[in-house]
């Protein structure tokens, strides 16, 4: 019989299928589990151990990765003290708070023995811990400074048994084709677990080697699984290149770049070799990043995206795109009810954090706990009960497509806007002046790459 902290229960069960089904695919357009096999079996106590760079997204990711489990996460404890509900949401489904001393303070630090103490428990009871080394999400697609708490609380929770327990750190890293808005792409990499058995005896003579060298493997580990760009000075250059050039550089290398796992491996491929040609030759990658933050630039002055630049846009195309979302106008405005609202009052949230990252923890807790069940029963009780059961039920089984339908029109639309906004006001130079900035760039990847 499994010990109580590692039992499930069915409403859980339940209440996290709903969640898998918004998070897999309303809120994403794909989820990528990519070496799920190195997960150790159930029952086996393990810490894994990630990268974090999207709040709540992160651990809701791995969260849906497990269908025979109840992970426990350490996370940042300023969430919990968001709201009374959300801190007691947050600790149903696993989540524990971890104090830190630049944030919550110092007298607040003894209040993380309480937590530790729960998932020592959890890992002796072959339950699963999640925590996040860095002690707080980046911005940026880079990996932070590693605490080694994690590794301290393993071993403590071996200790716990007279090491008699075999526990197991696997590594893993978190991917996003965008941060900000729906239907993006998530990629969640496993890595190689790390038993950590074979330094037990040695932990007891020398800990702080064995935490070196453990914390040095695990980190090491998530850097090989993740999009690590370490040249911060001219980060906003190299990421503009790597979204805007990516494809190139794959036809260039022969590498496929169609799905979130393919095209995370091309980014990692052209980074490396962006930093390989900086030491080599520093003043030609220096005027290429400077070529990117001029075509940036130019762009964000004219409101045009790249592909409208690569595509040479044309009146055809966008009028043929006017028709079709004149056609499909009327399903767009029912979709509106109760969508719009939930967008607006997620986004509301977002505006009051000065942190961008928050945007997706928002969107989907505060939609999927409170929004959601408040709108759509509602509406399926009001139409049932003043007009027909059998229009409540399909209001409820086509809401999902109508949520897609909403999104992806209002993005649809955006874009089309933003077509005849540059059509209708930028000249021949001006097109003439971004082709042959995005040219410049082009040939400068195929000679220095």
């Amino acid at each position: 019989m499994k010990p109580k902290s590692a039992q499930i229960p069915f409403l859980y069960r339940i209440f996290k299928c709903y969640l898998r089904f918004l998070h897999d695919k309303i809120y994403y357009r794909k989820t990528y589990k990519v070496n799920a096999q190195n997960i150790p079996s159930n029952t086996t106590p393990t810490i894994i151990v990630s990268n974090h760079q999207n709040c709540l997204n992160d651990p809701l990711g791995v969260l849906f990765t497990f269908r025979d489990r109840k992970p426990n996460f350490i996370t940042r404890a300023d969430v919990f003290a968001l709201h009374p509900i959300a801190n007691k949401f947050l600790r149903s489904i696993g989540l524990l708070p971890a104090f830190r001393l630049d944030f919550e303070g110092e007298a607040a630090l003894q209040n993380n023995e309480d937590t530790f103490n729960i998932t020592k428990q959890a890992i002796l009871d072959g339950g699963t811990v999640m925590m996040y080394p860095e002690a707080g999400h980046q911005t940026k697609r880079w990996l932070g400074f590693f605490s080694t708490a994690y590794i301290r609380m393993a071993f403590e929770a071996a200790q716990k048994s007279n090491f008699q327990t075999e526990i197991f750190i696997l590594p893993s890293a978190n991917h996003y084709s965008n941060y900000f808005g729906i239907q993006n792409d998530f990629l969640v990499t496993f890595g190689t677990p790390i038993s950590l058995k074979p330094y037990y005896e040695m932990y007891q003579t020398k800990p702080r080697t064995v935490t070196r060298q453990i914390n040095a493997m695990v980190r090491e580990q998530i850097t090989g699984l993740m999009l690590n760009i370490t040249d911060l000075d001219n980060y906003d250059a190299i990421d503009f290149i790597r979204e805007n050039f990516r494809n190139q550089y794959a036809a260039q290398k022969g590498m496929p770049c169609q799905t979130l796992p393919e095209q995370l491996l091309v980014d990692k491929a052209l980074v490396a070799q962006l930093d390989k040609v900086k030491a080599e030759k520093p003043a030609e990658i220096a005027e290429l990043y400077q070529k990117a933050l001029n075509y940036k630039a130019q762009l964000k002055q004219n409101h045009v995206r790249t592909d409208l630049v690569k595509q040479d846009a044309s009146w055809g195309k966008n009028l043929l795109a006017t028709l079709g979302m004149i056609v499909l106008f009327p399903f767009w405005t029912n979709a509106l009810w109760p969508n719009l609202f939930m967008w607006l009052i997620g986004k509301s949230f977002t505006f009051r954090k000065e942190d961008p990252m928050w945007e997706g923890t928002f969107m989907f807790a505060i939609n999927a706990l409170f929004l959601i069940p408040i709108f759509y029963l509602t509406t399926f009780f009001v139409v049932g009960v003043n007009g027909s059961w059998l229009y409540a039920a399909l209001f409820l089984a086509l809401a999902p497509l109508y949520t897609l339908l909403a999104w992806y029109y209002a993005k649809w639309a955006k874009r089309l806007f933003q077509n005849f906004s540059a059509l209708t006001k930028m000249g021949k130079e001006s097109w003439s002046n971004l082709k042959q900035s995005y040219n410049d760039i082009k040939t400068s990847i195929n000679t220095l790459l």
